[in-house]
């Protein structure tokens, strides 16, 4: 029984590493996309171009752009001189932000009274946009209490700044903030989701393309160990993928593997096993590997923007939230993450080893039973 299971999977196996593209496709676009997010992909947002425009000039205005001169988040690059230049500015994409002081600004400081700073931010990019408006809130926060307590140190109220808070904080898990953490581990799971529903998927459609599956079918295999001899070999290429890439990961960028390796090869087997799933039925509503191809980019594009890869679920809307819990990825992103960065157990992460395999089980049953129709 298992004989013909066997025969297929080294068939398959033959046929992938035959192909010399395909060769290079399982080996290079993993390490290259692992590079492009270890290393480019950054949320970090640093040396924001700004122009300043200082109409009081005065030592207090001078005081606070010097806040922002220093600041590593700020890189002042113009000082404009008036607000046509400073609109031109944004226009080219010259600069971010602008901060324009009025004149007046030291005099109403001095008399205790609110001093106006006009922030101008280009927002075209809102994520960097809010960012920057954030770090200017913090800027612009340390001024003021410093000009409150030296007001109240000229007043008599000596040694004032004793007084406050001190805050002490600390970050687990990513203690540097560090961006190469949160997004290698998710091209791991992008990695096991794609390569086994390309190569499935495609594969499945070659023979029905050339006329080989109907060859396949007059033979004594049933279609279960059809479908089982052809989903093996590339969940175990999608495997072998994944270990590659997770000791690139770990020994190259330094991603802590802090939990059970056994347990993360655990939920990357559930996983395969969905995406394994996906490949099949893609391959049952394809006539074409053109076709495939074009389903395969369809299907990727919601389930990545749907996974919490770089979008937090809690920001979508609610009826959105509810669609990705039939998203597989959604469930292997809090496992990897989990098992890298918090060392988690499956006293833990259960939950979504249960989801996946459940829904492993649904997709490959659901992808078998329609492509055992389309071979009738």
């Amino acid at each position: 029984m298992f004989s013909r299971v066997r025969y297929l999977f080294v068939k398959e196996l033959i046929q992938v590493f035959r192909d010399r593209r395909l060769r290079v496709t399982l080996i290079f676009p993993p390490i290259f996309q692992l590079i492009v997010f270890g290393y480019a992909a950054n949320l970090d947002v640093k040396n924001i171009r700004t122009a300043v425009r200082d109409v009081d000039q005065s030592v207090d205005s001078r005081d606070l752009i010097s806040r922002f001169g220093s600041s590593k988040y700020f890189k002042i690059v113009s000082y404009p001189k008036s607000p046509k230049e400073i609109e031109d500015l944004i226009r080219r994409g010259d600069i971010v932000l602008s901060m324009e002081i009025p004149s007046g600004f030291s005099k109403r400081l001095k008399k205790g009274e609110t001093a106006t700073v006009q922030i101008v931010l280009d927002g075209t990019e809102s994520n960097t946009a809010m960012i920057a408006l954030g770090y200017v809130g913090q800027i612009l926060g340390d001024y003021s209490a410093s000009m409150m307590v030296q007001r109240l140190n000229r007043e008599g109220m000596v040694r004032f700044e004793e007084a406050g808070v001190d805050l002490h904080h600390r970050i687990w898990f990513n203690p540097n903030l560090e961006s190469r953490l949160f997004y290698v581990p998710g091209v791991i799971a992008s990695i096991a989701f794609l390569i086994p529903i390309i190569l499935t998927a495609q594969a499945i459609v070659r023979e029905r393309e050339i006329g080989t599956l109907e060859q396949i079918m007059v033979t004594p295999i049933r279609s279960w160990e059809l479908v089982l001899g052809k989903t093996l070999p590339f969940a175990m290429i999608g495997l072998l993928d994944v270990i590659m890439i997770a000791l690139i990961g770990v020994f190259w960028f330094e991603v802590p593997l802090r939990g059970n390796p056994l347990l993360l090869l655990s939920g990357t087997v559930l996983f395969l096993m969905n995406s394994v799933g996906v490949g099949l039925f893609i391959s049952t509503i394809s006539a074409t590997q053109q076709q495939a191809q074009i389903s395969t980019f369809f299907f990727m594009m919601p389930a990545f923007i749907l996974s919490g890869f770089a979008f937090p679920i809690e920001n979508m809307p609610v009826w959105v939230q509810h669609l990705t819990y039939v998203n597989p990825l959604r469930y292997f992103l809090v496992i990897i993450r989990g098992v890298f960065l918090k060392g988690i157990g499956l006293d833990i992460l259960w939950p979504q080893m249960v989801a996946l395999a459940v829904l492993g089980g649904l997709t490959i049953l659901l992808a078998s039973l329609r492509f055992q129709k389309r071979l009738k």
